[in-house]
């Protein structure tokens, strides 16, 4: 099985066992800038490679599952809008069938990675949970009673539900959360506040511990965001477990504390979510999308397993 997950930076691809083990990984960049058929090109291109590593090792391809980012129509197969990456209303998966020969089962990134910490990370056994993926952009995945919220691939956007005025988003719209907390815009804030290049938010997230107060201004914007977002989704949809995944979650408690205690203090009648981080890392977007090429083939998940997930 090949396994895709497509950020907005960067993709992360593997070889899957039936198990759901990664015989073999790999990451490239994702270029974004050069336009979405350049990320169309580069989708393809990193498929027919991860092809290519699963011959070498004599194992056959049954299916391909990959996730992108923004709207995302399952049923439909289509890559209907991205603000970071520029497509709208796109045959994604009947287009990467043609150029690379392989089955391809065509999912959301977020849903994909909520699906996997359901199922193999922090939110197994639990029936009402929030995953929310903070990396270049910002969204979430809804599971309700049991069961996964789709609303035909428009559920999830907590990345553009307006916290603060006055900062135009990719979207369109103004003081979207993802303008404020997004690891881009945690690294672009801290930049222009300074001067100073930020490589990334844990660039970032190094100068809140070497005491920079800059860095903890911002980093301090960004965890009262996320605060705010989480308020407003916890009074409509009662998660009992919100999991914060994504490049900014590496922080961990760095960002878990201060979103824990601002949520905690924004609720009154609410039921309090319990707040952690992803169990699966980075790799929750990757193996979600495993689990999406499998559900393809056989409708319906394999048998979760226990251990590490990094090959």
């Amino acid at each position: 099985m090949l396994a895709l997950d497509v950020g907005g930076t960067g993709m992360k691809g593997a070889v899957l066992d039936r198990a759901m083990r990664p015989v073999v990984s790999l990451h490239r960049p994702t270029p974004r800038g050069d336009g979405p058929t350049a990320v169309v090109d580069a989708i393809a291109e990193t498929l027919l490679a991860l092809e290519r590593l699963a011959a070498e090792r004599g194992l056959r391809v049954a299916h391909t599952g990959v996730v992108v980012p923004g709207i995302v129509d399952e049923g439909l197969r289509r890559a209907v809008w991205s603000a970071n990456i520029g497509w709208r209303d796109l045959p994604l998966a009947a287009v990467l069938e043609s150029r690379t020969g392989l089955p391809v089962a065509l999912g959301h990134d977020v849903r994909a990675g909520g699906a996997a910490e359901c199922a193999l990370g922090a939110a197994r056994g639990a029936r009402n949970v929030l995953f929310v993926a903070v990396g270049t952009g910002i969204a979430a995945a809804l599971v309700a009673d049991g069961r996964p919220v789709r609303s035909d691939g428009f559920a999830g956007e907590l990345g553009h539900v307006r916290v603060r005025g006055g900062t135009a988003c990719a979207c369109g719209g103004h003081g979207c959360l993802e303008t404020l907390a997004s690891a881009r815009a945690v690294a672009s804030a801290y930049t222009a506040r300074t001067g100073r290049p930020a490589a990334g938010a844990a660039d970032v997230a190094a100068r809140v511990r070497e005491g920079d107060p800059v860095a903890r201004a911002v980093w301090d914007d960004a965890a009262d965001g996320l605060a705010e977002a989480l308020a407003m989704a916890t009074s409509l949809v009662a998660p009992e477990l919100v999991v914060l995944g994504g490049g900014l979650a590496e922080a961990d408690r760095l960002l878990l504390d201060p979103v824990r205690d601002r949520l905690a203090a924004r609720l009154t009648f609410q039921r309090t979510p319990v707040l952690v981080r992803a169990g699966l890392g980075d790799q929750a977007g990757c193996l979600g999308a495993g689990l999406t090429a499998w559900q393809a083939v056989a409708h319906h998940a394999p048998t979760p397993f226990t251990g590490a997930t990094t090959p």
